[in-house]
């Protein structure tokens, strides 16, 4: 049972209702687009079936009891999978009727990492058979594996290929990595021991214990220097910088895999909690913005005016991570904060008259992006789901 309010409890009711609807709306025969179809949205290709975002919306489909919503699912990831490259990346997004597919400036590895996350959740649900998409698994797997570091078992990239498109993450990055753990764990791929142990040292190197790979211990000390422990772990790590920004995605997503354990989770809780990011609307998904004057900035940042401080990934307010928030909250126990956090979701959601906006600006709640934003409504299912039925 919860103590929220009558009309805190009707407010997480309708989210639910007007979640199901717009996720209804924005399924195609081919699955489900990234935002609802507007003038806006078709020009800056939101209307296109995302690796991530579909994959994040077959995660709340499927299981969902809608057979509109349980089809879907299905189809977004063979749409994914027809238009997989031949060395097995999955692309950033494909258009519903097949005829274009694109893969990013510099490689979108998390695509492929969330598609295979889906295919495990479909399988498992028995929507599709035990060895459907096997090929794709497979060859997903090999184009993976060929970019994973043979003693930190962790995945290596560039700057800006994952879901934080402009931001200055790459070498070892938090986010990319809590989601390959998820998919060796998944998988039954090997090493996954290496990978959570190189994990665990990498992203937090301010424990006592030190790795034993002597390249290990140097890059702890490279990430120490000079730092203070932040309370989560480490945005990215790579020869000559670390990211101590504060990713709040990353941190509850290595959680949500089982990377952090329950005292590294609760500090990761606290330290978000502290900095007041799930204010007023959950979740600001950066802790420290990075300024013009800092040594990670890069000029790119600033394109479109979009990625300044407490914008975009640089700060700003993303609901769809709020569901993840939610999520994290619920998994260690504290299902009070986390009915009240899901309440500020739907608020979040609700506004605009349920525009389901993007992001928010972090510090004047300004709406920006796109409106009908169909991972808002998959995380807010999920979570809303996790906190009804007690399960994650």
């Amino acid at each position: 049972m919860t103590h929220l309010a009558p009309a805190d409890l009707a407010l997480v009711d309708t989210c639910s209702q007007a979640s199901q609807g717009l996720l209804e709306r924005n399924l195609t025969p081919h699955g489900i687009l990234a935002a609802s179809r507007t003038e806006a949205a078709m020009a800056r290709r939101y209307t296109r079936i995302f690796g991530r975002d579909a994959a994040i919306c077959v995660m709340a489909m499927c299981g969902s009891g809608v057979p509109s919503l349980e089809r879907g699912a299905v189809a977004s990831l063979e749409a994914l999978a027809a238009q997989q490259a031949p060395n097995g990346q999955i692309p950033k997004y494909v258009d519903p009727e097949g005829l274009d597919a694109d893969f990013w400036y510099l490689g979108c590895i998390d695509a492929t990492l969330w598609w295979l996350i889906a295919v495990d959740h479909v399988r498992k649900a028995g929507s599709v058979g035990a060895s459907h998409w096997q090929d794709g698994v497979d060859r997903a797997i090999g184009w993976l594996l060929a970019q994973e570091h043979q003693h930190f078992r962790l995945l290596q990239q560039n700057e800006a290929s994952d879901w934080a498109d402009i931001m200055p993450r790459s070498g070892y990055v938090l986010y990319t990595n809590a989601l390959w753990y998820e998919v060796k764990r998944r998988f039954a791929l090997a090493q996954a021991e290496e990978t959570h142990y190189h994990f665990n040292h990498l992203f937090n190197p301010f424990q006592r214990d030190l790795p034993e790979y002597h390249r290990a211990r140097l890059l702890g000390h490279y990430a120490r220097r000079g730092r203070r422990d932040p309370g989560m772990y480490l945005s990215f790590v790579n020869l000559s910088v670390v990211g101590d920004e504060g990713d709040v995605f990353g941190n509850l997503l290595a959680m949500h895999s089982g990377l952090a354990d329950d005292a590294m989770s609760h500090r990761i809780v606290n330290t978000i909690a502290a900095a007041q990011a799930g204010e007023p609307w959950p979740v600001r998904v950066v802790l420290h913005p990075l300024t013009r004057q800092h040594a990670l900035w890069r000029p790119y940042m600033a394109r479109h005016q979009q990625n300044l401080m407490h914008q975009y990934h640089n700060g700003g307010i993303w609901p769809f991570v709020g569901g993840y928030w939610v999520l994290a909250l619920a998994r260690l126990g504290l299902r009070e904060q986390a009915w009240h956090a899901l309440a500020r979701l739907a608020r979040a959601n609700a506004h605009g008259d349920w525009r389901f906006t993007e992001w928010f600006h972090g510090r004047t709640l300004e709406p920006m992006g796109m409106a009908g934003q169909s991972w808002n409504a998959a995380t807010f299912l999920l979570a809303h789901r996790a906190l009804r039925t007690g399960r994650p």
